[in-house]
């Protein structure tokens, strides 16, 4: 009898340290930071692997303490001997590095690491898959069966505005237990391709797939697929805009009831009409219009630093956890006064009744978002008011106090409807939001405190944080 309760109480315990680390208190969390550019993520054993450009590699049990694995190419040892067994590719996209990569597990329960390689000033890409019994590798190469930038596929001549370049790969599993792979950055947009998960490449050897957005080299690039059983829509996450700290890369958002689409905006837009005018480069006028934008450019403070603000956020992967069923955004991000220095951040993710997408204000501390009933949201306010143009600004924060229906300061306006944690208001700008409330912990200010994520009706965010005295 001794003996059993023993058991149990090991047993307990055990499940105890593996389900609750991601729910302790958000006291002073202690961050520790690591840098993977284009971070693609993946669950296994009660961790989180983050793998992105350059062979990049990153580990956490928390999502808030991240241990670096590995940096580059060079140090990486997800491969035995990467240039020997990459030469061929390495070759023919004159590089000496791998861009953003995904990882995989497949029902047969190996890993597949989908790889790229791109030239950088044009699309000559190849794109492959490795596979390896251990998320750690060593991985052993498939096979590389995508190529961009030459007139060798397919049997066509290659047309950069139309067709894709063969980078930024995600592959996931849809409702009804498909496989597919979307990817594309630039150049002729976004595809994607269903494939078999019993050789882990395309079903269909002689096409690109399925177009669905993008072209006339916009800047739309680094494709995230999440589906969310409760809305019953696919969300097809992409970044637009360029990734340093001058080219205003940002966070979009289209959805669809299939996983390959078509995906639309807030505004009913097809995703598909999306590109660049005719016979234009890098046209951001062009598409900054459209899309469901959920982050970009913005400081908590008038005097933006590394600690109070983000610059270029951008090229994320999600994670739905199944037992706290909650949803988190992991993306790279640069800062105010910190050059070209990046470093992953992780933000839960919250749907509005709409069944779109907001993200938390402040990053994930180790507790979730407790939501907070709409009646209690008076109070001083630092207001996050972003717009969807492509640009370097960095949003600065606005003062404002709420006092029941009123809202005054920087900005005026007025609440229009409450209902549970969502909450409708109108501001002077003509725009309409919905968003929600929750308290969350904010660093800068070292205490958990209330805050409203929301967007407006074309797709615009906003964000308040409540400041306390």
């Amino acid at each position: 009898m001794k003996k059993r309760c023993l058991f149990s109480f090991y047993v307990v315990l055990v499940v105890f340290c593996v389900f609750i680390p991601m729910q302790i208190a958000a006291e002073n969390p202690k961050y520790k930071d690591a840098s993977v550019h284009d971070p693609s993520i993946i669950e296994v054993d009660n961790h989180y692997y983050i793998i992105g450009s350059h062979a990049a590699f990153a580990k956490s049990s928390d999502l808030i303490s991240w241990t670096q694995i590995s940096t580059n190419v060079n140090n990486s040892k997800l491969f035995e001997n990467i240039k020997e067994q990459l030469a061929e590719d390495f070759e023919f996209a004159k590089t000496d590095t791998l861009w953003a990569s995904d990882i995989i597990q497949l029902k047969n329960g190996k890993y597949y690491l989908y790889y790229c390689l791109c030239e950088g000033s044009s699309p000559l890409s190849v794109l492959g898959v490795a596979v390896s019994d251990n998320i750690e590798g060593p991985y052993e190469k498939i096979e590389s069966f995508l190529y961009s930038g030459t007139e060798t596929q397919f049997g066509q001549t290659y047309d950069a505005t139309k067709h894709p370049n063969v980078i930024d790969p995600h592959v996931f599993y849809d409702n009804d237990g498909k496989l597919w792979m979307v990817y594309g950055s630039y150049s002729g947009g976004i595809f994607i391709l269903e494939m078999d998960e019993d050789t882990g490449l395309p079903i269909d050897r002689n096409t690109y797939g399925t177009h669905l957005g993008g072209g006339n080299h916009s800047r739309i690039e680094g494709p995230y697929i999440q589906y969310n059983k409760d809305t019953g829509y696919y969300y097809l996450f992409t970044s637009f805009g360029g990734l340093d700290t001058k080219g205003g890369y940002n966070i979009r958002v289209a959805r669809s009831k299939n996983p390959d689409g078509p995906y639309e905006d807030m505004e009913g837009t097809l995703f598909s009409d999306v590109k660049g005018k005719y016979n234009t480069l890098f046209d951001d006028a062009s598409i900054q219009d459209f899309g469901v934008k959920i982050i970009g450019n913005f400081a908590f403070d008038e005097k933006p630093n590394k600690n109070n603000g983000y610059v270029s956020p951008g090229h994320n992967s999600t994670l739905y956890h199944k037992d706290l069923n909650a949803y988190f955004l992991i993306f790279h991000t640069r800062f105010p006064q910190a050059g070209e220095l990046h470093e992953v951040r992780v933000h839960q993710l919250h749907f509005l009744s709409n069944g779109w997408p907001v993200v938390s204000p402040t990053r994930y501390s180790g507790k979730l978002a407790e939501s907070i009933d709409a009646k209690l949201l008076n109070g001083k306010y630092k207001a996050i008011i972003m717009d969807k143009l492509i640009v370097d600004n960095i949003t600065l924060p606005k003062h404002i106090e709420i006092d029941n229906e009123i809202i005054n300061g920087d900005v005026e306006g007025e609440i229009i409807k409450r209902e549970g944690n969502e909450v409708n208001i109108t501001l002077e700008n003509g725009k309409e939001y919905s968003g929600l409330v929750f308290a969350e912990w904010d660093d800068l200010q070292q205490k958990e405190v209330i805050n409203f994520s929301g967007l407006s009706q074309e797709g615009e965010p906003i964000y308040l944080i409540k400041v306390e005295e």
